[in-house]
Formats: C-alpha cells, structure tokens, sequence
C-alpha cells in the first residue's frame, strides 16, 4: 500500500517545479502581455531573467495559500518582498508588485484552484457574502485534489 503524500511532504522547490510545468502545459494559465517588461518589485534592479518566471510564482502562491489559508494580496507582498538596496545608503525592507501578484490570484481563481474567504464561508453558512467578513484567499477542494495529486508525482 502506498502512502499519499500531500503539499506538506514534499520539499518546496520540487513541488513549485512540477506544479509550474503544470501550470504551463495545462492551458488555462497565460502570460499577460506585460509579463516580460516588468521588475517583480521595487527592491529589484532587473526584471526576471527566467522565460517561466510567472508559472513559478504561480506555482509559488498557490504552495503559499494551501500551507495558510487566508493570505491576501498584502500578505504575499510582503513574502515575496525584498532588501531594497540604495547603494551606500541604509538598506529597508520593500514589499514585492501588488499587481503582479493580483492577476496570478485572479487567474488561480478562474482556474477554480483558490476562491475568497468570504465567498466560500457565505457558501457554507447559506447567508449572503456581504453578511460574512472573511479576507484572503483559500485553496479549494478541487485545487487541493489537484495541487496533492501533483505533490504525490515527484517522488513516483
């Protein structure tokens, strides 16, 4: 009998790999025309140099709101922020691009792998949305089946 690995078993790395190479072969993932004119955040000095780099924050977002649900835009920003480098002034923290990371939330979510808090507990509960308070998104059961199935192939 063998055992069901799941998001939480597998290393981090190989599980953004496998999932971003099925995030690009799938289909209903696409690059937005910006993709390769923009830096991913204020701290960085170049855009990605990587062809796949969307695919891999993709990827990166979802692995991130599987482990915790509720994460909102702010709270990734802040994950995939950096040092902010100014030369030989006093470096600080910077937060990484809201927009990029917006559009790979509203794309995970027309791909049916996360929705908002708020739709899925007003769901739940059987009230309307407007009456439930919930922020952040939250992994599906269709996009957890999805996301585990590909973190039981790595090690196949």
């Amino acid at each position: 009998m063998s055992q069901r690995l799941t998001v939480r078993d597998v290393s981090a790395a190989a599980f953004i790999k496998a999932y971003a190479e099925h995030l690009k072969k799938g289909g209903k993932f696409e690059l937005p025309k910006w993709s390769e004119y923009i830096k991913t955040g204020v701290a960085r000095e170049l855009g990605p140099v990587q062809d796949d780099w969307y695919f891999h924050r993709a990827a990166a977002i979802a692995r991130k709101i599987y482990l915790k649900k509720g994460l909102g835009v702010g709270a990734l920003q802040r994950h995939f922020g950096g040092r902010h480098r100014k030369g030989t002034r006093t470096e600080h923290f910077r937060k990484s691009s809201a927009g990029v990371i917006r559009t790979i939330l509203q794309q995970l979510e027309a791909a049916g792998t996360i929705a908002q808090c708020s739709k899925v507990e007003a769901a739940r509960r059987g009230v309307a949305e407007s009456e439930v308070g919930g922020s952040g998104r939250e992994i599906t059961s269709a996009g957890q089946r999805d996301l585990d199935r590909i973190a039981n192939g790595i090690y196949k």
